[in-house]
């Protein structure tokens, strides 16, 4: 009997050592997309199922050693099912990538991210060891399959901690931005948020103390440790980019950091699967505009486009004395008289206060020049000179991945629109793609995995953008063409025209043999991984 523990002792041993290893790799893999997914487990767990993304090639060699073992029972010795078992699990394990390393975007173990991945491999160390003791042939397959769901679990276990944590950081960077009693903007919309805050942080940096949120950062985390760690004593403008990811986000936003002025870029299907109806994006960007009219002279600068959603135009039409309107509509405060590109940028004219303004700015994109109106908007409102807002958007820089123009060494140039792509901007690109193209004489290449997060829309926008990109380029490289086929087919008789492929890397690759003097490639949009790389296991 002492003899039989012993052995059984050992065998759980050798087999959970391996085990280990594996689920530790593996877990870094399904951690990764489980973080890219912002830790919601609503959005995780269809995710695997819609991409299938469970494990195959060791669950189905786990089941045939099993198998192996009933049939021959005791026809072979039982070490050699053991060792079997450690093979497979040790191969895959060494096998699997690294995500914090190989990925476009990698895994970062933050403070959140290493307490759920601890937790998770504690509970899979305990279902470990169960299989190695109790079921050390047929209880293997069970265990791998259960990985990703310990994420989840341990997500959940750590819910109550992670928001008390998340409370005292909130409540920290809330504290300072009262403090500081700096004078707070924020902006919204469906798309242009990023944009807009660096045009208008650059024009009010020439004239004052002006802090950003850096990069993309818009949620209520994000931006409470910016505050916490970066935030300077000593500003006078803090702008903010604030996210929605359905009603409430942009409350939350405000309560944080509440804003004096505020800014709505625009309002359309970006993110449309979460939101479902544009009225209900509507409401959700002008939590925004509410917080900022609890300020005694807070305003809101809004884009006339967005008036074409019914319950922005009825709440902009009930608090139109607050509102700084800007677009091409005839009674927008700012009102766009004509947007001008070429080599150099953007020159636009606008009527405002019974006068005219020009503004120029070395960026690209038809569409930024209604960025540039909700900038020269929110001067107007702040009480800031309109002229020397607009001088200073003369030395705009150009704004990462956003119809960004990189010249190449070979003479060729690329334009760098990888950031999040929507259809205004999506239009912006292509236009701009035919006209530097033309200018230079070569072809005109378009590399896209094309939009995410459209719902009902998918099909029929893709359709649309089909249609302009076949009369717009010369050659089209599309990235995973089986999640886009409107757009594909939209090229009609221009088919010949498209090249397909599977991952960015490999568009990258075409474009280091082929690009030539003249030529200019349209990068549009840039799949994270969640969405271009389907977990293979």
């Amino acid at each position: 009997m002492v003899a039989e523990t012993w052995t059984g002792l050992a065998v759980a041993i050798l087999l959970f050592v391996p085990y280990g290893l594996f689920a530790y790799r593996r877990m870094l893999r399904y951690l990764h997309i489980y973080q890219q997914e912002e830790y919601d487990s609503t959005r995780f767990a269809p995710w695997l199922i819609s991409t299938g993304s469970i494990d195959r090639k060791l669950t189905a060699m786990l089941a045939l050693v099993a198998i192996g073992w009933f049939v021959a029972g005791e026809g072979l010795s039982g070490w050699i099912w053991i060792a079997l078992i450690v093979l497979c699990f040790l191969g895959v394990a060494m096998a699997e990538p690294d995500p914090r390393g190989a990925a476009k975007k990698p895994l970062r173990l933050t403070a959140r991210a290493s307490k759920i991945l601890w937790v998770a491999l504690g509970v899979a160390a305990l279902v470990g060891l169960v299989s190695a003791w109790a079921a050390p042939y047929w209880g293997w397959p069970i265990a791998v399959q259960l990985l990703p769901l310990h994420l989840m679990a341990a997500n959940l276990a750590l819910s109550p901690l992670e928001a008390r944590v998340q409370q005292k950081f909130w409540d920290e960077a809330h504290q300072k931005v009262m403090r500081l009693d700096t004078a707070v903007i924020g902006i919204t919309g469906s798309f242009g948020k990023t944009s807009v805050k660096h045009l208008l942080h650059h024009a009010l940096s020439m004239q004052a103390n002006s802090f950003m949120t850096p990069g993309s950062i818009n949620t209520p985390m994000g931006i409470a440790r910016v505050v916490r760690e970066t935030l300077p004593e000593d500003t006078d403008f803090f702008v903010v980019e604030m996210g929605a990811y359905g009603p409430g986000s942009i409350d939350r936003l405000c309560r944080l950091t509440p804003p004096k002025l505020g800014m709505l870029t625009s309002l359309g299907v970006a993110h449309y699967e979460r939101f479902k109806s544009l009225d209900t994006v509507a409401r959700a960007k002008l939590e925004l505009a509410e917080h900022v009219f609890k300020h005694p002279d807070g305003k809101l600068i809004a884009h006339s486009s967005t008036r074409a959603v019914p319950y922005a135009a009825e709440f902009i039409a009930a608090h139109r004395e607050r509102i700084v309107l800007c677009g091409e509509d005839e009674d927008a405060d700012v009102r766009v008289l004509s947007v001008e590109q070429d080599a150099e940028g953007l020159r636009v004219a606008m009527a405002i206060d019974g006068g005219t303004l020009e503004a120029r700015a070395p960026i690209y994109g038809r569409q930024h020049g209604q960025n540039i109106a909700l900038v020269i908007g929110a001067a107007k409102a702040l009480g800031l000179p309109l002229e020397r807002a607009a001088s200073a958007l003369r030395t705009a820089p150009q704004i990462s991945h956003r119809l960004e123009l990189k010249p190449q060494a070979n003479g060729a140039a690329i334009i760098d629109d990888a950031y999040n792509s929507n259809p205004t901007g999506f239009k912006a690109g292509l236009e701009l793609l035919d006209t530097l193209a033309s200018a230079r004489g070569g072809r005109r290449i378009l590399i896209t995995p094309g939009m995410v997060e459209l719902g009902e829309q998918h099909d029929a926008l893709h359709a649309e953008l089909g249609t302009e990109a076949a009369a717009r380029t010369d050659l089209a490289l599309v990235i995973q063409p089986e999640r886009i086929p409107s757009f594909v087919d939209a090229f009609g008789a221009n088919a010949e025209k498209v090249i397909r492929l599977e991952r960015f890397e490999q568009a990258a690759e075409w474009m280091g043999v082929n690009l030539r003097d003249g030529d200019v490639a349209l990068l549009e949009n840039d799949l994270p991984d969640i969405y271009e790389r389907r977990l293979s296991l």
